[in-house]
This record gives structure tokens, sequence and C-alpha cells, in this order.
């Protein structure tokens, strides 16, 4: 399709209050946050959020998570305790999200908790997403604007290559700065990481003061978005902690290494995580069928970087 079929909004006054008004209408909208473009509908509108999953493809079982301007608005869907507000006021507006019990009067649609009693809920960072989500005055369930289990998009220009044809409209906040999607953090009981993300595990234990549960996934009834066993890949297979290349194989590189592309030369993992899913879509771009992925160090955002890749390297069905 031509990709002028998805139009393109700029994030000034006028394009955040079209944006806005096609979420009341129950359309879908593509933003930036700070750590992947959302694909946003009315979480309250079972219609709009039904279109998330037809968009995406998403299996219905799979969780969405609800963006809000402020802890104030979040209060409205879910219940806090000491240890959601000690993170809460750490960590938002930021790559965090917490699954916390669903308020029963919540009125979010049952399709975004996919049928729990609990609801994933985060308060973005990025200026634009803050600005749309004031302009609409309401719970926004966003997952990441790519077809479901394909490599999230960090720029405009990714979720019309992705989705053009299949949404309303998607406001061009340029490249996203994080490129790696939040951390989650389950307190529905015991502290548990549901998905590693932009938010080192180590900051959130050193901020609760207690270790974190790490529980195996479900890929039958995942608790959070992320936790499918294979999500976030690239077209060609891909082979983890390589370090040779195979014959015919392409290399995404990580330190001093040779490598058609590099997610970090220097080692840096907060450069890697920016660079890792627009580097998966360059290898698919430059038809890479199959993809050997040097060592990452499974500490700090390299345990997010690591999931990513896992989940990206696992059989498809």
């Amino acid at each position: 399709m031509p990709l002028a079929i998805l139009p393109m909004l700029v994030p000034d006054a006028a394009g955040l209050a079209r944006a806005a008004e096609i979420l009341r209408d129950g359309g879908l909208v593509a933003f930036p946050t700070e750590t992947v473009y959302g694909l946003g509908a009315d979480a309250r509108n079972d219609r709009a959020v039904a279109g998330i999953y037809a968009a995406k493809g998403r299996p219905s079982f799979n969780p969405l998570i609800v963006h809000l301007p402020d802890v104030a608005a979040a209060r409205r869907y879910v219940t806090f305790d000491a240890r959601a507000q000690a993170l809460a006021s750490a960590f938002w507006p930021g790559a965090l999200t917490l699954v916390l019990p669903l308020c029963a009067d919540s009125g979010i649609s049952t399709l975004v908790t996919a049928g729990l009693t609990t609801l994933a809920v985060r308060i973005p960072a990025h200026p634009v997403a803050q600005s749309l989500l004031r302009a609409f005055g309401g719970p926004v369930a966003a997952p990441s604007a790519n077809p479901s289990g394909r490599i999230s998009p960090t720029t405009a220009a990714h979720v019309i290559a992705g989705l053009s044809g299949r949404i309303d409209a998607v406001v061009d906040g340029g490249p996203c700065g994080l490129g790696l999607e939040s951390t989650i953090i389950g307190l529905d009981g015991p502290a548990t990481i549901l998905r590693a993300g932009g938010i080192p595990a180590e900051a959130i234990v050193a901020r609760l003061g207690t270790p974190l549960l790490m529980p195996q996934d479900d890929p039958a009834l995942p608790r959070a978005p992320g936790q499918l066993a294979s999500h976030y890949a690239p077209q060609g297979t891909v082979r983890l902690n390589a370090t040779t290349v195979e014959p015919g194989e392409t290399l995404l590189g990580f330190g001093p290494v040779e490598a058609p592309l590099n997610l970090s030369p220097s080692a840096d993992l907060t450069e890697a995580a920016a660079n890792l899913f627009g580097h998966l879509h360059r290898l698919d771009g430059m038809g890479a069928n199959r993809i050997a992925v040097s060592p990452i160090p499974d500490h700090g955002l390299g345990r997010g970087i690591n999931d990513r890749l896992k989940r990206a390297a696992a059989p498809r069905s």
C-alpha cells in the first residue's frame, strides 16, 4: 500500500487536537513515547480496543498497557499500595509499567485486561505522549504500534511500514529516545518482574528494598505484554551469543567487533537499547535471512535487550 494512506499528524496543537478527536471517535492513533511508538485507543471503548487487536493481529489473551498523564489519573483505575506509590514517585513519568488491582468501577474494557482483575498502567515521559493524553482526557490503551510479534517501532516510518492501511493516523514525534519497552512490575501480590525493560531491575530493587520474584513466563496465559514466547521477531532466524559468524549469516554486533550493524561499538548498553529495534528493522530491509547476534551482558539494560533477543530467536508458530 502507498505510504500516504496513513495520515501523518504534526505534534502541534492542531495535530494533537485531531489525534484526540480520532481517539474519542473510537479510532486508532500511533504516537511516540520515550520507549517505542504506541498504538492508542480509548481504553473504555470495546470496539476501539478490538481494533487494536485486529490491526496488530494480536492474540486476544495478551493484556494491554493503559497510558495516563499522571498518578492522579491512574488512581481512578487501579489501587495503589505503599510499594506502588514508592515506585511511582521514583520512576514516573518514565519507562515503568505497574500491574495493579483494577478498581471495580474503572470502566476499562475487559479486552484491555484480557479478563484479569489487574490493569497494567504507565505514565509516559515523552512530551508528545503527555500532550496527547491531556488533550484526549481519558485512558489510552497502547501496545507497541507494530504487527504482533514483529519488531517494535521507534520511528513514525516504522509504524507506517507495519500498519499503513490498518490504523487512522500517526503522530510523528521523531525517533524514540530509549527504544526499549517499559519494565513491567506486578504488584498484585509479591513484587514480580514480568518484563525487563527501560528501568533496570536493580534500580527497582533498590527503591523497594526487597528482591523481585522472576517467574517463568506462561505463553498460554500472559500476565503482561511481551510475555509471548516468540515476539519482536525479524524476518530472518536469529542465533544468540555468537562469537563467530557462520556462512550465510549477518552479524548484529555489540562491542569492538566487525559487523554490518553494531548495537554499540563501545559496548554501551544504553546505546544498544536505543539501537535495538531500529537495527532489527534495518536487517529486515537488508534481506538478512540468518542473523547472528554478539553476546550482550545480562545486567542493567542488558537484561531487557537479551529478553527481546531471546523472544526474537524463539521458534515461530
